[in-house]
């Protein structure tokens, strides 16, 4: 009779999830809680469905190596507001069904917001995780074209090469096929235009472009719509083409423009030194990198703070040009002594070269720039005088270095004097010049009025004085003189 509580204990344990926790302990392993994943957008009254991510990883999980060993799948739910794990069975068949690792929602309505559980569980082992899901109103999702369909999941990428050719498949079509009474009907569309030229053809569920060129890359809108139990269905996916310039190669896509074997880069003392190194990446759907070394360890690596780097990235159909920039704040002499190398990685191969550097030898130029502005303020100042006092230079210099030709020149005057008629200039020449050229200066000193004609500085006396006379008043001591 206790066996038999026991057993019923049991049963009833394993599934509603209640009853004794130490009877469910013995007959249930502990089940290892992966945490949360990621968040699932589907729209209402569209098809939609989840994936349960522990399948994410093949090599740690599989769907079929899982059947095999006697794993089962489980859905469970906790709705928006509430705390209880609810288990999804045959009675929710109507809207929600399982197709191996996924959980569909055919149609998916505002109700079904919340937080879903996946697990996977025999009699030895348990592993779970759970995953939330939001349904969206078609105005809560937003795009860039006001009139192409709202899409809840994220975008699919294409790549076609240019006059190449390539179809098009529209995801999820296939399983949609899998469940729909008949056979499902696709509407493409591109850009929210539908699908007219000839180079591009609607085959059956799929888009086939004959020939590819720049004008057909965009965003193409497939909706499905089939039949499921008597009610119509649809759901819609996008897929961003693009076209690539060439067919990817099977080989090492590898080019270093800079650095090469003979370039060099001139860095200079006590400066910033930067570091250019350049690649190709022609279109290959694998992950690149590309990273400067110093003496084998990376900048990250290195942790000097006078080391930095700055990266990028430009695209061309497909062909990716990469500048990988390496800087060195307060270049010195020891940093020739390091080893700087580029190195670039992709799905096919690597590439490592050395940056040859060479220190310049920097141009004085402060001492250079200071001696030319002292060379041209002499230079002007020199002139300033000159222009200002350039008579008294000359006979300074004649007075110093001129020769004594007095007695060999046949010439009685050394200065020849000529001035206008009035008594400012004759008292600057009879009373100052003459005086500092005679007495001063040593020179014999020619006044024409004085010198070259007879009588001339009587005349000129007797001139002034009549003129005085006329003027003034008259004076008997003067007409005695």
């Amino acid at each position: 009779q206790v066996g038999f509580i026991d057993a019923e204990l049991t049963c009833s344990g394993s599934i509603s999830g209640v009853g004794n926790p130490r009877l469910r302990s013995r007959m249930q392993p502990m089940c290892y809680d992966w945490g949360g994943s990621s968040v699932v957008h589907v729209l209402v009254e569209q098809s939609g469905f989840l994936s349960c991510p522990l399948f994410s990883h093949p090599a740690v999980y599989n769907y079929s190596s899982t059947q095999s060993t006697g794993h089962n799948l489980f859905w469970y739910r906790v709705l928006e507001g509430q705390d209880l794990e609810q288990p999804i069975t045959k009675r929710y068949k109507e809207r929600l069904s399982k197709d191996r690792d996924r959980l569909w929602l055919q149609p998916a309505n505002a109700n079904d917001t919340g937080q879903y559980i996946c697990m996977i569980r025999n009699k030895t082992s348990c592993s779970k995780i759970a995953m939330r899901l939001t349904v969206l109103r078609p105005e809560d999702v937003t795009h860039g074209n006001s009139c192409a369909p709202a899409v809840a999941v994220p975008v699919t990428h294409e790549v076609i090469p240019f006059q190449k050719g390539k179809i098009l498949d529209c995801p999820d079509a296939q399983e949609a096929t899998k469940m729909a009474d008949s056979l499902p009907t696709v509407t493409w569309k591109c850009d929210q235009f539908p699908i007219r030229s000839p180079e591009r053809q609607v085959k059956g569920l799929s888009l086939q472009v004959h020939i590819m060129t720049e004008f057909f890359q965009g965003l193409y809108f497939c909706t499905v719509q089939y039949q499921r139990r008597g009610r119509a269905l649809t759901f819609t996916r996008v897929i961003n083409v693009s076209a690539i310039s060439k067919q990817p190669f099977n080989t090492i896509l590898l080019i270093l423009h800079i650095p090469t074997k003979d370039y060099v880069f001139n860095v200079k003392q006590d400066e910033e030194a930067r570091l250019v190194c350049t690649a190709l990446f022609p279109y290959l759907n694998t992950p690149w990198e590309m990273w400067w070394t110093i003496d084998g360890k990376t900048v990250e690596q290195f942790n000097d703070p006078r080391f930095s780097k700055t990266a990028r990235l430009k695209e061309d159909y497909g062909d990716r040009t990469e500048q990988s920039v390496l800087i060195i704040q307060d270049f010195q002499r020891d940093d020739l002594n390091r080893e700087f190398n580029c190195s670039v990685k992709n799905g096919w191969g690597n590439m490592t070269l050395r940056a040859n550097l060479k220190l310049e030898v920097s141009l004085p130029s402060l001492e250079l720039g200071c001696g030319l502005g002292v060379t041209l303020f002499l230079m002007l100042l020199l002139f300033i005088i000159y222009h200002v006092f350039w008579l008294e230079l000359l006979l300074l210099y004649r007075s110093w270095f001129g020769t004594d030709e007095r007695h060999t020149d046949d010439k009685e005057f050394d200065v020849y004097i000529s001035y206008a008629r009035n008594t400012e200039e004759e008292q600057f020449v009879l009373s100052t010049l003459r005086s500092v050229l005679e007495n001063d200066l040593g020179y014999s000193v020619c006044i024409f009025d004085r010198d070259s004609l007879p009588g001339g500085i009587v005349f000129a006396s007797t001139l002034m004085q009549w003129q005085s006379e006329s003027t003034g008043p008259y004076s008997p001591g003067a007409s005695e003189t």
